[in-house]
């Protein structure tokens, strides 16, 4: 069941700000997964020859990490965003 939210979305709410960039993180992190997967499960299937496909991943998983980081670690959720 997908997570409901009490009152009426408003970006300028820290706690909305964090749901939202947590179930984006997560879109990610299930994006990388599915992609992936297709990638190396084609790499082997046919039996392929992709260097290309570990810079691919390696890349990919490096700035997974980093959101990952960011998200959980250092964003701060206590400030509003400014507008521009």
């Amino acid at each position: 069941m997908p997570p409901s939210w009490p009152r009426k979305p408003d970006r300028n709410d820290p706690e909305f700000r964090r749901l939202e960039d947590r179930i984006n993180f997560a879109f990610h992190v299930a994006l990388f997964l599915a992609s992936n997967s297709g990638l190396w499960f084609f790499d082997k299937i046919q039996n392929a020859s992709w260097p290309w496909a570990i810079w691919v991943t390696g890349g990919w998983a490096l700035v997974l990490v980093l959101h990952g980081v960011y998200i959980l670690a250092i964003a701060n959720y206590s400030q509003t965003p400014t507008d521009n």
